[in-house]
C-alpha cells in the first residue's frame, strides 16, 4: 500500500484553501464580532444526542465515498466477526474468492474526530439530509451534524441542503428552512450562515440549469432566512456589492427585496408560502412567550411557568426567553425578583441550557443603547442583574468576561460625557422621526456642554450612516444650519477628524462607510460649512497611516468634478423625507379603518410597518380619543393585543396614557364626560398591566380624591 504521507498533504491543503475562502467571505460579511467564540460547540440538541444516537459516529472509506457507521472501538458491530478473530498480521484479500467483498480492500479511514476532507465531508452532509428529508427529525439531524465535526466546511452544508431543497417538494423546502433556523448558533454560528447564502448567490447561475425557477426559490429562502432572524437586513446590500453585476445572484437579491419583502405583511406571507409548516413560527413562540411571561407575573408559579416553556418545544430558541424577561423587569421593576427566580430555577433544572442563557443575556448586552432610549433605566438595571446571576452561580462567568469588563471601563469614564452621549443618540433619533430642526437646537442648548459639540457631530454622521438616504440627507442640512446657530467651523473640522479616526471601525458594521463620509465632507464643502482649505487641515491632522486620509482625498476628487455642485447636492436624492405629520396620518388612517371593520391582526401589523417604536405612544393616544370620540370600546382590544404581544411596551403604553391625561380638558369640551372615561380606562389597564405601577397608583388616587 501506497504512504499515506501524501494524502495527508493534499488533505492539508485542501482545509487551507478552504479556511483561506472563509475568512475572505467571512470578513466581507461578517458586522461586529460576537461576543461568542467561533469555534464553541455548546448546543441544547447535541447535549442529548447520546440518548438517540448513541455511540456514533461518521467515518468515510476514501475508496468507496460512503459514509458507514460502526460501534465506538470499531468491532462487533451486525454483520462482522467478533474481535476475538482480529490479528496483528497483515491479511490479503482474494479478488478470484467468490466471498471477494470489494468493501474489504484496505482503505485509510479518517477517524470521527479527525478533520474530513472537503469531498467526504460533501457526501456525508447529503446523507444527513436525505435522512432529514425521510424522517423530519431536526434533533438526529443536528446530532448528526455536530458529530461530523469539521465546522470549517459547514458554509457547504448550507449550500447542499438549500440547494437539494429547491429541487423537490414545498415540504422539503419549508423542512430546510425550520432546520435551519433550528441550527442556526448552536451548530452553525451567524458567520457561517451569512457565507452558505453567499455560496449559494454565487453559484445561482449554475442552479439555474438544472431548476428553472431559481431565482424565485432562492429569493425565497433568503426572504425566509431574514424573517427567522438568521440572516441580518444588511447581509442583502452587503452581498449585492460582492457579486457581480451580471451574476444570477444579484437578480435573486432584487427579486426577494421586491417580490417578499417589501410586500404588506411580508413575515406572514413569507412564513406560509410552503404551506402551513408542522413546526411553530418565530412570531408564534414570541407571542407565547410574551404570554407565559405575563401570565407567570402576576401568578408567581414558577413551576407552571418552568412547565408552559417546556411544553413550547423550542430548546434552541430558549434565548428569547431569557431576553424578554430581562427586558420585563426592565419595564416593571418590581416583577425583578419574580424574573431572578424563574431564570434561576430554569438553569438550575437543565430547563435552560447555559448556552442559551448567555445568549439571552448577550442579546440584551448588544441592545442596551436601543433599549435605553425607552427604557432610561436599562442599563443600571442589567449589570447589577447580571452580577446577582453569577454571585448565585446560574450564569457562567466565562462567557461574561467581557461585559463585566465593559461594566468597569464604563464605571470609570466619564459620568457626564455617558449620560451627554445618551442624551444626543436620543436627540438624534428624535430629529430623524419630526424633521425638526428648532426644536434639536433647543435640546442642545439645554445640555449646556458645548465643548463636546464634536461629539454629537461624529455620532449625528454615524447614526445616519447607518440609514437611508432620506436621514443622510436631513443629517447635511442639519450640519448647516449648526454651523450658522450653534457650531463653529473648529467643532465641524474637529468632529470630521473624530470620523475619520474611527472610519476603520465604522467600516466593520457599514462597508461603503468611506465613500459615505467621503460624499458628507464633500457636501460640507458645498454648503460652505467647511472650505477647500479646511481639508488639507483635516488631512494635516490626521495619525499617520490613518485610512481616513484616503476618504479626504476622495472628497476632493468629488468637488473638483465637473458639476461637482449639483451632483453633491443631489447625492442622496435630495428633500428631508416624510414627517411626523405622516406618521400620525397614518396612525389616524389605521385606527379608522379598524374602527370600520378591520381586523386586529392587520391593524397590529400596519403598527409594525410604521418602524416607529418609539412613536407608538401615538397609537395608544389616539386610540384612546377615538374611543372616547365614537363611544366604542373596541380599541381597547387593539391595545390589549398590542401589549400582550409585546407590539407596544409598557413604557409606551404609559406615555400615551400620560399625554391623553395632559389634553384632557380640551378634549372635555366635545366629550363632556371624558374626565370620567378617562378613569375607566385607567382603571381597566392598570388591571391588565398596561401601565407603570407608579402611573396607575398615581392615577388612581386621583380618580378617587376627585
Amino acid at each position: 500500500m501506497a504512504s499515506g504521507e501524501g494524502f495527508l498533504m493534499e488533505e492539508r491543503r485542501e482545509v487551507l484553501k478552504v479556511e483561506s475562502r472563509n475568512a475572505e467571505v467571512m470578513a466581507s460579511l461578517s458586522s461586529s464580532s460576537s461576543l461568542k467564540s467561533p469555534g464553541q460547540e455548546s448546543s441544547v440538541l447535541s447535549e442529548h444526542r447520546f440518548l438517540k444516537v448513541s455511540g456514533r459516529r461518521h467515518l468515510s472509506a476514501l475508496q468507496s465515498g460512503k459514509v458507514i457507521r460502526v460501534e465506538k472501538d470499531g468491532t462487533g458491530g451486525k454483520g462482522t466477526w467478533s474481535k476475538l478473530l482480529d490479528t496483528d498480521g497483515e491479511t490479503c484479500i482474494d479478488q478470484k474468492d467468490s466471498n471477494y467483498d470489494s468493501g474489504l480492500e484496505p482503505c485509510e479511514l479518517v477517524g470521527s474526530n479527525a478533520s474530513h476532507t472537503l469531498d467526504e465531508y460533501k457526501k456525508a452532509v447529503i446523507s444527513i439530509i436525505d435522512d432529514y428529508f425521510n424522517t423530519g427529525d431536526v434533533e438526529v439531524a443536528a446530532s448528526d451534524l455536530t458529530e461530523l465535526g469539521s465546522s470549517q466546511y459547514h458554509p457547504y452544508f448550507i449550500k447542499h441542503l438549500v440547494s437539494m431543497a429547491m429541487d423537490r417538494q414545498t415540504k422539503e423546502k419549508e423542512m430546510a428552512s425550520v432546520l435551519l433556523s433550528a441550527l442556526y448558533a448552536d451548530v452553525i454560528n451567524a458567520a457561517q450562515i451569512r457565507q452558505g447564502f453567499f455560496m449559494l448567490l454565487e453559484s445561482a447561475d449554475d442552479l439555474a440549469i438544472d431548476v428553472l425557477d431559481t431565482v424565485e426559490i432562492l429569493a425565497l429562502f433568503i426572504a425566509r432566512a431574514l424573517v427567522d432572524d438568521i440572516l441580518p437586513l444588511v447581509f442583502i446590500t452587503k452581498a449585492r456589492k460582492m457579486l457581480s453585476e451580471t451574476s444570477m445572484g444579484v437578480e435573486v437579491l432584487q427579486t426577494a427585496e421586491k417580490s417578499y419583502l417589501s410586500a404588506p405583511h411580508y413575515a406572514e406571507l413569507v412564513e406560509r408560502r410552503w404551506g402551513v409548516s408542522t413546526h411553530i413560527t418565530v412570531v408564534e413562540v414570541e407571542k407565547k412567550i410574551t404570554k407565559l411571561l405575563r401570565t407567570y407575573v402576576e401568578s408567581g408559579d414558577a413551576s407552571e411557568a418552568s412547565r408552559c416553556i417546556r411544553q413550547l418545544g423550542v430548546p434552541f430558541f430558549h434565548h428569547e426567553v431569557v431576553k424578554r424577561a430581562l427586558v420585563f423587569a426592565m419595564e416593571i421593576p418590581t416583577v425583578e425578583p419574580l424574573i431572578l427566580k424563574l431564570l434561576k430555577e430554569a438553569a438550575n433544572d437543565g430547563l435552560i441550557s447555559s448556552n442559551q442563557m448567555v445568549k439571552g443575556f448577550t442579546r440584551v448586552f448588544e441592545s442596551l443603547d436601543d433599549l435605553a432610549l425607552d427604557i432610561p433605566s436599562a442599563k443600571n438595571f442589567f449589570y447589577p442583574f447580571i452580577s446577582q446571576a453569577m454571585s448565585d452561580g446560574w450564569l457562567d462567568t466565562a462567557y461574561l468576561k467581557s461585559l463585566t469588563e465593559d461594566k468597569k471601563k464604563t464605571n470609570k469614564n466619564d459620568e457626564k460625557l455617558r449620560r451627554y452621549k445618551e442624551e444626543i443618540v436620543a436627540i438624534v433619533h428624535e430629529y430623524f422621526l419630526s424633521d425638526d430642526i428648532p426644536e434639536l437646537i433647543r435640546s442642545l442648548e439645554d445640555l449646556r456642554m458645548p465643548k463636546h459639540k464634536p461629539i454629537f457631530l461624529k455620532k449625528l454622521v454615524t447614526l445616519a450612516l447607518d440609514r437611508r438616504n432620506r436621514e443622510k440627507e436631513m443629517a447635511s442640512v442639519l450640519l448647516s444650519v449648526l454651523h450658522i446657530e450653534i457650531f463653529s467651523t473648529e467643532d465641524i473640522i474637529n468632529g470630521f477628524i473624530m470620523l475619520l479616526e474611527s472610519a476603520e471601525d465604522t467600516a466593520i458594521d457599514i462597508l461603503d462607510a468611506s465613500n459615505e463620509l467621503a460624499f458628507f465632507l464633500a457636501r460640507a464643502v458645498i454648503d460652505d460649512v467647511l472650505t477647500p482649505l479646511n481639508l488639507e487641515e483635516i488631512a494635516s491632522r490626521l495619525p499617520p497611516n490613518c485610512s481616513g486620509s484616503e476618504t479626504v482625498c476622495s472628497a476632493r476628487s468629488l468637488i473638483e468634478a465637473r458639476h461637482a455642485g449639483e451632483r453633491i447636492l443631489r447625492c442622496w436624492g435630495g428633500g428631508t423625507g416624510w414627517a411626523v405629520e405622516d406618521a400620525k396620518d397614518k396612525i389616524q388612517k389605521l385606527l379608522e379603518e379598524y374602527e370600520s371593520g378591520g381586523v386586529l391582526n392587520e391593524a397590529c401589523q400596519c403598527i409594525r410597518d410604521l418602524s416607529m417604536p418609539f412613536f407608538n405612544h401615538e397609537v395608544v393616544k389616539k386610540a384612546l380619543v377615538m374611543a372616547m370620540e365614537k363611544q366604542n370600546d373596541r380599541f381597547l382590544d387593539l391595545l390589549q393585543v398590542c401589549s400582550d404581544e409585546g407590539l407596544i411596551t409598557i413604557t409606551q403604553l404609559t406615555k400615551g396614557f400620560s399625554r391623553m391625561r395632559d389634553g384632557l380638558e380640551d378634549l372635555a369640551l366635545d366629550v363632556p364626560n371624558a374626565k370620567d372615561k378617562f378613569g375607566f380606562y385607567v382603571k381597566y389597564a392598570a388591571e391588565r398591566g398596561w401601565l407603570m405601577p407608579s402611573f396607575a397608583a398615581a392615577e388612581g388616587d386621583a380618580v378617587a380624591f376627585s
